[in-house]
């Protein structure tokens, strides 16, 4: 090897300025989501301690039914404020979840084919007879069977005395984020999800639950 090729080989390499430019690029970026990632991506921020129940979100629209479609298609999590709608009762009387305004409830997805559900509705029953002096509510929010069956399992296979509604066509159910039967959203007298449990419940885990939305 030469002189001048020994000389060269010592000599350091200059840093590639392209790749410095790049470097800060992406520095940049990871600053942005350290510091501003939740705002970026629309994370949900509590709840107004001071909302009112009637400020509940309307699910937009109606289907061939009338019964009122999802405003946003985002799943309800704990913290916000639950989607109103309305669906008709085993008689055909439409029930909105506006109507219970200052009340806790229990909004319960269920369909009489699910095993869990059918498991745990009569720890339900007996804990809406518990909590009758606390106004609790409960809405066993059907998915998509006949108004018979559903009367038929509710009443006179059960006996129960909390109030089925019928979700004709699952639009409530998948505004709310119920993916999987059963889903039991709680709901504080201020219209604010305060738990969201998928699965069957047991009677202590609903009364755990419900700590959050009866004093």
């Amino acid at each position: 090897m030469s002189v001048d090729n020994k000389e060269r080989s010592r000599t350091p390499k200059k840093p590639n300025p392209l790749l410095l430019i790049a470097g800060l690029f992406f520095l940049g970026i990871a600053l942005a989501l350290l510091l501003f990632g939740g705002r970026l991506f629309g994370e949900n921020s509590s709840a107004d301690e001071t909302a009112d129940f009637e400020q509940i979100p309307p699910l937009s629209g109606v289907n061939r039914e009338g019964v009122p479609l999802p405003n946003s298609g985002a799943p309800l999590n704990v913290g916000d404020m639950a989607y109103d709608f309305n669906l008709p009762n085993t008689e055909g009387n439409v029930v909105a979840l506006s109507d219970f305004s200052g009340k806790p409830v229990i909004v319960n997805f269920w369909a009489t084919w699910c095993p869990p559900c059918r498991h745990e509705m009569p720890e339900f029953q007996r804990v809406y007879e518990a909590h009758a002096d606390d106004d609790l509510v409960i809405l066993a929010v059907n998915e998509a069977e006949q108004t018979e069956a559903v009367t038929a399992f509710f009443y006179d296979e059960m006996d129960f005395s909390y109030t089925p509604l019928l979700d004709e066509e699952a639009d409530v159910g998948a505004a709310y984020g119920a993916v999987g039967l059963p889903t039991t959203f709680f709901v504080d007298r201020s219209g604010e999800v305060t738990a969201v449990h998928r699965g069957g419940l047991t009677n202590a885990q609903i009364e755990g639950y419900l700590q959050e939305i009866i004093p």
